[in-house]
Order: structure tokens, then sequence, then C-alpha cells
């Protein structure tokens, strides 16, 4: 393990190439909803989280630049039972969602009992903090609260990782998914995080040139490197929206949801994350990898 004075950097959770191959089992109540909608008896216990999360993150992991994991559910689990591959860089969600509203995530803070120098000490190489982007509400909150994540994880050598996603306006109706995003690159674009996941403009749908408009439109506002999640992009065409956001600048995906999320509720969900899974991770990696070396 790396000396507590030596910090990490992107090179820790990028595949050799440089581009990056990021599995994301983070996911929480969103996730308990997904098995629910699968016929998951209700109530969905904790453990069902926890348990499909070590096996994804055990099958997965090797195929993974890195993998992003969160306290509540699994990180001491994948920790103790050795889960991650060598191989893998293990991010560490340092986000705390509050629910509100009628749904899992109304906002976010930081989650101050995630400790960066003992997840440091537990393998960590990364956190990543969640950031709720909503047009009516101050900017101000959101930068000093990006600034704080990224001092957390300096303190620690941590690689920091921001993951706006947009909303609507809590007042009003108005709401231009597309705008927002690019006015949220704006305002967070050229923070001091280190990575920035950003939702795949036109939820990757749409004609070629399109996408390459909308991603180059983001991509403008960038002054770090990014990646795509896959929320809201169908698992289907996500590979072509990672290609498509490649060209435009973005340098790979952090995703979930397009790996996995067809094996949630499976008989064995061990035997699909292998036969459905592992091959759909393999091909996004050789599409980041070929989009790297098209540069």
């Amino acid at each position: 393990m790396s000396s507590l004075n030596t910090p990490y950097t992107l090179k820790d959770i990028s595949r050799p190439g440089g581009g990056f191959a990021m599995l994301a089992v983070d996911q929480r109540e969103a996730m308990r909803l997904m098995f629910a909608a699968a016929g998951q008896p209700k109530p969905v216990a904790d453990s069902v989280l926890t348990d499909f999360k070590v096996a994804a993150t055990r099958i997965l992991s090797p195929w993974a630049s890195a993998v992003l994991a969160d306290k509540q559910f699994c990180l001491d689990q994948i920790i103790k039972q050795g889960a991650v591959a060598e191989t893998c860089g293990l991010i560490v969600a340092a986000d705390h969602f509050l629910p509100g509203n009628g749904i899992p995530v109304d906002s976010v803070e930081i989650d101050r009992a995630i400790d960066p120098i003992r997840v440091r000490e537990m393998g960590a190489k990364a956190m990543k903090l969640l950031v709720l982007w909503r047009e009516d509400e101050p900017a101000d909150a959101r930068l000093a609260m990006v600034e704080e994540f990224v001092q957390r994880c300096r303190s620690a050598g941590l690689v920091s990782i921001i993951e706006p996603v947009v909303r609507p306006p809590r007042r009003g109706w108005e709401f231009d998914r597309e705008s927002a995003i690019v006015a949220a690159a704006a305002e967070l674009g050229s923070t001091a995080a280190d990575l920035y996941k950003v939702e795949m403009p036109l939820g990757g749908k749409g004609s070629e040139q399109a996408l390459l408009s909308a991603c180059q439109k983001l991509n403008d506002q960038m002054n770090m490197p990014w990646v795509i999640l896959s929320s809201g992009v169908e698992a289907d065409i996500f590979g072509r929206a990672v290609r498509i956001a490649m060209k435009s600048g973005a340098s790979g995906f952090l995703a979930g949801r397009a790996v996995w999320a067809s094996v949630i509720g499976a008989q064995d969900p061990q035997t699909m994350l292998r036969d459905v899974s592992v091959p759909r991770l393999q091909r996004l990696a050789e599409i980041v990898d070929e989009g790297i070396s098209q540069r």
C-alpha cells in the first residue's frame, strides 16, 4: 500500500491506456427500489443489497479500472471478503443522501462519518461526491461543498470525483435538462476536483451528430477530465454513448446500471453477472481503449 505521503492520481483508477472503465455499486435506496420492482418480497432487506453488491464487486472488478462502493451497505463487507480485484482501484462514496418530497435523494451533504485517512488505510484510492444541481438553489453552497470535499480528499492523498446531477427547480415547472447539464458543468467543471462524472446528454438517444454536438457543448465547459454515468441511458445504447462522448472529449465511464441492472431479481444473480454483465463490462472497456487510442 502506498504511503499516506504519496498522493494517488487518476492513473490509479484508470486503464493502462489512460481511460476510465469504472464500475458503480454505490446505489442505495435506488437499488432497493430496483429489487422491489423486480419482484423481490417487500420490504427488501438490507442484506439483499449487500449480497448483490459484494457479488457484483467480486465478479466484475477484475474487468474494471475502479469500483465505487458505499459505506452504508457494502464497503466493510467487500474489504473483509477481499472482493476487489488487485488490478481495480477502490472509490468510496462520501455523500450522505437525504430523502424528501417522496424521493430517496432530495438533497445531499458530505458524509463526515467517512474518514478520508481511514478509507485510504482500507485501500481506497479515491472518493466520490454527488452534487444535486438546481437552477434556483445558490451556487455558493454547492461550490463550498465541493471545495470542502476536495480538501478532505487531499488531506489523505485521495483522488476527488464529483458527480453533478441536475434536478428540476424547487419552484416552478420549467426544466430544460440539457441546458441544465451544461450549466452545471459551467459552474462546477472548473473546480479543483480531479474528475467530473456527468449525465449523458440526450439520454444517449438521437443521431450521432446531435450527440456529438451536445457532448461538445459539455466538453467546452470542462477544465478537468470527465466520464459519463449510465443512469437514464438504456443499457443497449450505453456503449454507443461512451464512444460518442469520448469523441467529444470524455475519458470513459463510471457506471452501474448499464452493466448489472438486468441481473437484478434473477434467480441466480452470480451466474447472470458472469454470463451477462462481465461481457458488457469487457466490451465497454474495449470501447474506452479504442477511444483513447484514436486521440
